[in-house]
This record gives structure tokens, sequence and C-alpha cells, in this order.
């Protein structure tokens, strides 16, 4: 089994000085996704699915027209959810994130005022990973390391391509390779935009695990291109 993690393209989180949530595509994004869609031309997965949120519905639409593919959206792929600041100036959010990083480590759990917990968050996506993978046959079968069996539903050599975000991205990784979380996952897997992202199963002698061959790769990208 491959899984193929696409983080979406450039969003446009600010129009006209003021704060946009869920925002969609800046002019350089749509060119970003029309780059990582061509670049994905040749490529075969069995399945794609998408986030629900607009920047990566609109990254994954390129993709899927290449791959002559249907919208296949997941919702557990949701981003953190952020606090509720469309239509306010754009410095309301910038002192929101200066202050959330000046904080003390442990103190980072509580996220942003207003908007999702980072622990229920890294909780989300932990539990949507679980069931993602128990849906293609892997279960969980050690909880000191990060090992799955299977089940007869695992077919060996499945590839399938989530279209999502930076953070929901890191933290599947890290559930994925059985690393401890973070409150800042989203600095701890510097992934750009419009990149791509390989998680790779592993056999063991007692069942599967996950290894990262790639992260943020960004060939298909030019230099104009590339932003975080």
């Amino acid at each position: 089994m491959e899984i193929v993690i696409i983080r979406h393209a450039q969003p446009e989180w600010v129009r006209d000085g003021l704060n946009v949530v869920n925002p969609p595509l800046t002019q350089l994004g749509h060119q970003q996704a029309k780059a990582v869609a061509e670049s994905l031309r040749s490529e075969h997965f069995d399945h794609i699915f998408v986030s629900p949120l607009t920047r990566a519905v609109q990254t994954a639409e390129p993709i899927l027209n290449e791959l002559n593919r249907e919208m296949v959206i997941a919702d557990w792929l949701e981003e953190i959810r952020d606090p509720m600041w469309h239509g306010t100036p754009e410095e309301r959010a910038q002192e929101a994130w200066k202050a959330e990083k000046q904080k003390a480590s442990h103190d980072r759990w509580t996220g942003l005022d207003g908007g999702e917990n980072v622990v229920d968050f890294v909780d989300r996506i932990n539990a949507g990973t679980s069931r993602f993978l128990n849906d293609f046959g892997l279960e969980r079968s050690d909880k000191s390391l990060p090992v799955w069996h299977q089940t007869d539903a695992y077919e060996h050599g499945k590839r399938i391509a989530l279209v999502c975000h930076a953070g929901t991205g890191s933290v599947a990784i890290c559930h994925m390779l059985g690393l401890q979380p973070t409150p800042w996952e989203w600095e701890r897997f510097v992934i750009g935009h419009a990149t791509i992202n390989i998680v790779s199963a592993l056999k063991l002698g007692d069942g599967i695990t996950f290894g990262l061959s790639l992260l943020s790769g960004n060939d298909h990208l030019s230099q104009q291109l590339r932003t975080y």
C-alpha cells in the first residue's frame, strides 16, 4: 500500500485586508494546482479522497480532470477549525498566530481562542486515519509500536491519494509512523503548497508498518511556484 498525501495549493487567506475563512485558491494557487495535476497525469490511484474545504476541492479539481475521476469527499480530512475571523481585519489573525507561537510548549495544546482545540484535532485525525486504514484492511495490532495486522479486506499494492492540508497530513503521517504528537505539527513537518508526500507500507514478520518515502516533494513546481 502507498498513500500519497497532496497538500492543497496556495489559499487566499486575506482579501482586501480582511481575513477569509475557508478561502479559495489564489491565482498562483490555481497555477500550482495545475502543475501538480500535470505531474500526476500518468499516475494510477485506486482511490482519491478530498478534504471538504474549498482550497482542497479546488486543488483536486484539475487532478481529477486529468485522471478522469469523480470527486470523493472525505470529511475526516478537514483541517483544524479556525476561529470565526471571516471579514475581520487581517491583523487580528496575525496577532493571534504571533501570540500562539510565543506560548510555552504545553500551553499550545489549547490552540487559538475560538478555534478547535489541538488535542481534539489530533484525536479527530488519528481516529479518521485509523478508520481509513481499517477500511482498507489494516487494524492496529500493537499499542506500543506502530504495527498493523492485515484483515481479509487488505489488498496488497493499493495506491491511495489524499488531497488535504498541512496539519491534517502531518498528524496522519505521525499516526502512521507512530510518532508522539506535538501541537506544532505544521512546523515539525514543513509541507509546501501543492506538494506530494508519500507514506509506504512496509512488511514486517508480524504485520505492516509505514515509512515516509517522500516529504514535500516539489520537483513539479518551478521556483516561482513554490510557496509554504
